[in-house]
């Protein structure tokens, strides 16, 4: 079989809230999409559901839909299991085994007429529910590490087993919970966070929270810019995809370029060079426009990124021969946070503790990693993950049948989200690609 060739389910099962009963509705499912994005700290899917006739017997033994004789009201357990459709993918399983089963947190689209039904089921995981009905009232201590943090709210307030990759942090910061709820306490602290494996002026600020298949993930934007990118680079055809060529399950088979460069925008966000005055609520003072001037050329050579350097898209602003990376485009102002329970600004004058310092540095990331944004369908790939970097292929458009690599379209990209799509059709994997910058890089 063929990556893009339709998937078989060999589990797909809802379990009601009392569990007292169990459906097999494999036979039922009309699409299956399983979604993953770095900026959603829970996974989520979608399944519809059409059926013909009465199927599942009621409270008093009548015959009756899945909708009424569940009956389906939210909360449900939803046990999945995919068997991998070619040799170069994995199975896709959620299932109480694994303890990573999905939830019904939505049904949506019902439509039930005589003895037909069709509706659509919202999954999530587990520890989104748990998310709401929890809240982080603890001290967090001053000297201890932000990741060290992470890791402990989401093992006591998520009550989660699942794996925990965390990027470790240099800074400390002592914070009380405030009574938030866990996934907002931890992605407000991944733009305070520094990675730990930098030092000195080096370190870029700006982390992201996020779950995958593999559990969760707390990793700095740096960190998975360098990571190697997946074995097998990804390549634009255009044509039908043969069966029987050995790469085709490595074949891009649509792509469009939805954001390339916004140049105003980043001028607009201040995201080349900026004022960023800051009020220091210990001293009472705001830092000088001086003190504040933030430039990303300062840190485009201390960072990692995705294609060539930052400097190549950033011309002359004048006659003068100003670069946009010198001239501040935005004044900003803001608070220097120091946390919640430190004294007298203690670590302000420390190398990457520094509010300003790692405050300028996360939003100066996140502003740039947009630089360019392509969403591309490829054959089903169960191995991809959000935040994990491809490299793909993209050839120019020519007059003659010469294919000519076009090495500013090409080369690596980030996992911004993507969905793995399951149909009568075929399987398909559809991606939300971005990086920084533009240009082909080898890695």
């Amino acid at each position: 079989m063929a990556a893009k060739d339709r998937s078989i389910y060999e589990l797909f099962t809802i379990k009601s809230n009392d569990g007292s009963k169990t459906i097999d509705i494999r036979g039922a499912v009309v699409a299956f999409s399983y979604f993953e994005n770095v900026f959603s700290p829970m996974l989520t899917a979608q399944v519809i559901v059409a059926t013909t006739g009465n199927v599942i017997a009621d409270e008093d033994g009548d015959m009756t839909s899945i909708y009424n004789g569940l009956p389906l009201r939210g909360g449900e357990k939803v046990s999945i299991k995919i068997p991998a459709n070619s040799g170069n993918n994995v199975d896709l399983e959620f299932t109480e085994q694994k303890g990573n089963e999905l939830y019904v947190g939505s049904i949506t689209n019902i439509s039930i007429k005589a003895e037909k039904e069709l509706f659509t089921l919202n999954l999530v995981s587990r520890e989104a529910i748990t998310n709401e009905t929890q809240r982080v009232g603890k001290k967090f201590p001053v000297t201890e590490p932000i990741s060290n943090s992470v890791q402990e709210i989401i093992k006591e307030y998520l009550l989660s087993e699942k794996k925990v990759d965390v990027d470790e942090t240099q800074n400390p910061y002592g914070f009380i919970g405030n009574l938030k709820k866990p996934f907002t306490i931890i992605t407000w602290l991944a733009a305070k966070s520094v990675p730990g494996n930098v030092g000195g002026e080096s370190a870029t600020a700006g982390y992201f929270f996020f779950e995958t298949k593999e559990g969760y993930h707390f990793r700095s934007i740096d960190s998975l810019i360098a990571q190697p990118a997946y074995e097998i680079e990804y390549t634009y055809s255009p044509s039908v995809v043969d069966n029987q060529d050995p790469d085709a399950d490595f074949k891009i088979l649509s792509y469009e370029t939805t954001y390339n460069q916004n140049l105003i925008q980043n001028l607009e966000r201040g995201a080349y060079c900026s004022y960023r005055m800051y009020y220091n609520p210990y001293s009472m003072k705001f830092t000088t426009p001086e003190q504040g001037l933030f430039r990303v050329s300062d840190y485009s050579e201390k960072m990692e990124n995705l294609g060539k350097d930052f400097e190549i898209f950033l011309p002359p602003i004048d006659k003068t021969g100003k670069s946009l990376g010198n001239v501040p485009s935005r004044m900003m102002t803001g608070v220097l946070d120091f946390g919640t329970l430190e004294r007298k600004g203690s670590r302000q004058n420390k190398k990457n503790a520094d509010p300003m310092e790692y405050q300028s540095q996360s939003m100066m990331r996140y502003n740039t990693l947009f630089t360019q944004q392509v969403e591309a369908t490829i054959p089903l790939n169960t191995n991809l993950c959000c935040g994990s970097v491809i490299k793909c292929k993209f050839a120019k458009i020519t007059t003659d049948k010469t294919k000519v690599i076009d090495d500013e379209q090409s080369g690596l990209y980030m996992i911004k989200e993507l969905v793995h799509y399951y149909e009568s059709r075929g399987s398909f994997t559809k991606l939300k690609l971005i990086r920084d910058t533009m240009g082909k890089k080898d890695k």
